[in-house]
């Protein structure tokens, strides 16, 4: 179970830096040379260049695999700590536009896989399948090449995973590219015009998959995805750059680490053309606690000395662990669908447990820094919110051990309506002057908001001397999608670049939709354009609460220029009135800050009125006037007023206890401190109420846990609300919340003592004599109804032993174990109306629609004595019967396999341990295995791969909750389905 950090032990987890560390290092398990070289001619020379070909569909590389999770075993308890508590200059900097956008590319593939590079006087953009150079930095968008294939510098076609990257202490291009299953080729120019340069091409077939290169001292490293063992590949950089037939390479294991099923390790590249000295290339990992063998959150660092001349002599270390800030980096169980996209679009990948690209490094004079981020789910109590987790490291100089230098957590802000963002896929880079800009992806959270923004591209950044952990920059948009993705394969990787010439723009290219499927870049800067330039960014007091007819105004001024500034004037204002001008004495350097308290002090003594202060610089020669204020509201509130806004546990779920715990959000609205103030809360109307000791300070809130527990413990709903009871609250209408608590077992009991319920089922090829289930519930899974065909009526009789029986039968066809009214196939059918007692049997429709897939699915059949069935399957009746079967539509195959339910088998090991297995000897070379709870919430999705035409998965579910849970097994287009129980 992950718990907060305090924030002294979070500090001191930083500067420390190391939480656990061996000693012990490993050899190559791999020294070899590159398979063959062979030289290719300048583009320039050649008249028939191959345009590159638009790929439809899902790229197959590993990407493509879930990554591996343990259900329960890292529940979101509390929100992302840096989210949740976010510094005052969050965003307060004023950003510029982007210098230029344009649209790099366009591709049909899902994902496009979009990568740049930028060189003295070109930039390359690739995609998945093809790559553009652009010949004028100033005006990309009409001085290109045009999408070209990969079979233009590349041996062959395929997929994918094209990847660029400048190495600027060479001045040379270097591409790979990877042929799924069939190894990966390197290509490095033989001079700095990739237009007029040769290429030398090497083959090196013990690349797997997603390899991402890195530029570094004396090697070529590139990370590479394999089954079973996570490889890192040092290729010999001078014999490359020399175009060397014989160039080294040797192959690196990862001692120690421990992974999701998917290897992405990121290996640090070098920003500029300042190179460390050979050797401790440095590899890192992130470690999520969901993950099977991960005991706390936390990445991992290796380094890697590559002796080419002496291979043997060659060593990787074992693994520096690095404990970070607790954070949730699983989505959805390890599915792809993830962040709903609006208006009803598909849930597009969050690019989970994986280090996004790339990790950089850049040398300063007293230190060296390595920046890499990955995205997180901010929100623990109303639904998924990304967000990106970013760091920095720092080592005092070459070779010496790494350790947290600054941590953070960027949220996109809400809409100008509050509507919230994700915030994700993102990468970032240091300038020349230790300045941070970061590049990412942006969407609104709530599908059903009127004024949605659809996946779009944004930047953000901060100063060397902003505080640390913080992006203080506001965000800034790159360019609007204007449709969403129409997969849910999105991106993979993203890329920021910086132009080598002036070390300080930034380039950052990304996914998004603009009329079809865009890899757009946008060019922006961070550094000062001006030499004079300041304003002032934040109005740190008064903030909202109690205010006076004395407030003191403090604001926080920025140097946006090159050059110093000093004594200068500052003004304020409030509602529009006279101007208050006062000289702030003294000196800011350049992107520094300072503190001013106006001495004139400000009368905002209204109670429940809202001031508008504005506060500004008027610095003399000031070069950009657009950035020399800022407005903030306060609001002088009313003394007292609270209310209960959030109750954050229980939540629905199965078996819930008698003793469960009420937690509750408190919210003091009013401007005073509240202390000793009651809150009550409401179970079905019985109350308890509480004393809170507080204190609450005004415009603030607080969580509290009621010590008198609930018992949530029979099956059904409960009406849950709480409110605060302050005798002086000056707004009752604020003080109440509440919410409905659902305790099922979806297994729902009734009494069919008398006769009522579902004596005898016939349907098609299943005819069973149930008779009276015990508590009214009826596990016929282990029977199979073949439907052979959808879009088909079929005859359903059903004898009972009393009058008055409605039915209604449900089919799961989306299997997530949630029967809902669009999954009705017979519709509250009466047998025997006004009768009593006595043998009745009739028989009905029940209706397949065409849209059914094949495939096996969970059916229930629940009668209901005098009333209609009603529309939750899970109610219990006080007469009737409930029964589940399995209904197999169609014929279900993999590949040119027919399976059946036999093929399944979950074999429950003891300890809530079940062993997964199905044989299909010609079957597809993946299945999806996803696990749901009652509630429908998909817990697991994994990809099992075939081996031998057998598919195995150890699935523990120890950290679960006690109750039934649905397995199913298959693809898309249909599965295998089986209810285990955990207890």
């Amino acid at each position: 179970m992950k718990l907060q950090l305090s924030l002294l032990f979070v500090l001191a987890l930083i500067s420390s830096g190391v939480s656990a560390q061996q000693v012990s290092s490993e050899g190559a398990f791999y020294t070899g040379q590159v398979a063959s070289m062979r030289y290719v001619e300048p583009l320039s020379s050649r008249t028939n260049l191959i345009p590159a070909e638009d790929r439809t569909g899902e790229a197959q590389d590993g990407r493509s695999s879930r990554p591996e999770v343990i259900p329960g075993k890292d529940p979101q308890t509390t929100n992302d700590y840096f989210a949740s508590n976010p510094h005052p200059m969050t965003g307060k900097i004023a950003s510029r536009s982007p210098l230029i956008v344009f649209d790099a590319s366009a591709s049909s593939s899902q994902p496009t896989d979009p990568s740049l590079a930028v060189g003295p006087n070109h930039v390359i953009s690739v995609f998945n399948t093809g790559f553009v150079i652009f010949n004028d930095k100033l005006d990309p968008a009409n001085n290109n090449t045009g999408q070209l294939s990969v079979t233009n510098i590349f041996s062959g076609g395929g997929c994918c995973d094209l990847t660029v990257s400048y190495d600027s202490a060479a001045d040379r291009w270097v591409l790979s590219y990877l042929f799924v299953g069939a190894g990966a080729e390197i290509a490095v120019s033989d001079g700095p015009d990739p237009n007029t340069a040769g290429w030398y091409v090497y083959s090196i077939p013990q690349i797997n998959d997603y390899q991402k290169l890195s530029v570094w001292s004396d090697g070529y490293y590139i990370t590479d995805n394999v089954g079973g063992s996570n490889r890192v590949w040092a290729l010999e950089r001078d014999a490359l750059l020399a175009g060397d037939p014989a160039a080294s390479i040797q192959g690196f294991n990862l001692p120690g680490i421990v992974t999701s099923g998917f290897f992405s390790p990121q290996a640090l590249n070098v920003t500029d053309d300042n190179m460390p000295a050979d050797g401790n290339a440095t590899i890192i990992y992130l470690q999520d606690d969901a993950w099977s063998g991960v005991s706390f959150d936390h990445f991992k660092i290796w380094t890697i000395d590559a002796d080419f001349d002496n291979p043997g002599n060659s060593t990787v270390s074992a693994p520096t662990e690095i404990a970070t800030d607790p954070f949730i980096s699983v989505f959805d169980g390890g599915s792809f669908s993830n962040l709903t996209q609006p208006g009803g679009g598909v849930a597009i990948d969050a690019l989970q447990a994986t280090i996004m690209n790339q990790a950089q490094f850049r040398k300063f004079p007293a230190y060296n820094s390595a920046l890499f981020n990955f995205v997180v789910d901010v929100d623990a109590t109303s639904g998924e919110k990304a967000g990106v987790r970013w760091f920095e490291l720092r080592q005092d100089g070459d070779g010496q051990p790494w350790t947290v230098y600054q941590e953070g957590t960027y949220t996109s802000p809400d809409t100008p309506t509050g509507g919230e963002k994700h915030a994700w896929h993102a990468s970032l880079m240091m300038d020349g002057s230790g300045n941070i800009g970061m590049g990412y992806s942006a969407m609104t959270v709530d599908p059903s908001d009127p004024n949605p923004i659809r996946v779009s591209s944004y930047y953000t950044g901060r100063y060397a001397s902003d505080p640390l952990g913080t992006m203080t920059i506001e965000e800034e948009l790159i360019a609007n999608g204007n449709a969403n993705i129409p997969g849910l394969r999105y991106g993979d990787y993203s890329k920021i670049d910086i132009d080598p010439v002036n070390d300080k723009t930034f380039w950052f290219i990304n996914e998004y939709m603009n009329s079809g499927r865009k890899n757009v870049v946008g060019v922006f800067q961070i550094t000062p354009n001006f030499n004079n330039d300041a304003g002032v960014v934040s109005i740190d007091t008064p903030v909202t609460g109690t205010l006076s007819d004395s407030e003191e105004i403090t604001v926080t001024i920025f140097n946006y220029g090159l050059d110093p500034i000093a004594d200068f004037d500052v003004t304020y204002q409030v509602d529009g009135g006279a101007v208050v001008t006062e000289t702030f004495n003294g000196t800011i350097e350049s992107t520094e800050t300072a503190q001013f308290s106006f001495v004139t002090l400000a009368d905002l003594s209204t109670v429940g009125q809202t001031y508008s202060i504005t506060a500004s610089t008027a610095l003399a020669g000031d070069e950009d006037n657009g950035n020399d204020s800022t407005t903030k509201e306060v609001t002088f509130l009313e003394p007292n007023d609270l209310g209960v806004t959030a109750i954050t546990a229980p939540q629905s779920g199965t078996n819930l206890p008698a003793d469960a715990e009420i937690t509750v959000t408190i919210t003091n609205f009013g401007g005073e401190s509240q202390s000793n103030f009651d809150v009550t809360y409401n179970l079905d109307g019985n109350e308890v109420t509480e004393q809170v000791a507080g204190p609450l300070a005004g415009n603030s809130e607080l969580s509290y846990t009621f010590t008198q527990t609930a018992d949530l413990s029979a099956f059904g709903s409960y009406s849950l609300s709480a409110r605060t009871d302050l005798p002086t609250d000056s707004d009752n209408t604020n003080d109440e919340t509440a919410v409905t608590i659902v305790n099922s077992n979806c297994e729902p009991g009734a009494n069919c003592t008398l006769g009522d319920g579902i004596v005898r089922l016939q349907l098609e090829n299943v005819d069973n004599n149930s008779g009276c289930d015990p508590d009214g519930y009826g596990n016929y899974t282990n029977l199979i109804v073949e439907l052979p065909t959808p879009d088909a009526d079929y005859d359903l009789t059903i004898t009972t032993g009393y009058g008055n029986q409605f039915v209604r039968a449900w089919i799961d066809f989306n299997d997530d174990f949630v029967f809902t009214i669009d999954e009705l196939v017979v519709n509250n059918y009466e047998i025997a109306d006004g009768q009593g007692a006595g043998d009745y049997t009739e028989t009905m429709t029940l209706s397949v629609p065409a849209s059914a897939s094949p495939g096996q699915h969970l059916m229930r059949v629940k009668t209901n004595w005098n009333a209609p069935v009603p529309d939750d399957a899970c109610e219990e009746t006080t007469y009737g019967e409930t029964e589940d079967y399995l209904a197999e539509i169609g014929v279900l195959s993999f590949g040119d396999n027919q399976v059946s339910s036999e093929d399944l088998v979950i074999i429950h090991q003891g300890n809530n341990l079940f062993e997964v297995t199905m044989i299909s000897p010609n079957g597809p070379e993946k299945l999806e295995l996803s696990v749901y709870n009652i509630l429908g919430q998909q817990i697991l999705n994994r990809r099992l791969e075939s081996n031998n035409g057998t598919y195995n998965y150890q699935l523990n579910m120890n950290y679960v909750s006690s109750g039934v849970y649905m397995v199913r097994l298959g693809t898309s287009q249909g599965g295998l389905v089986k209810k285990i129980v955990v207890r």
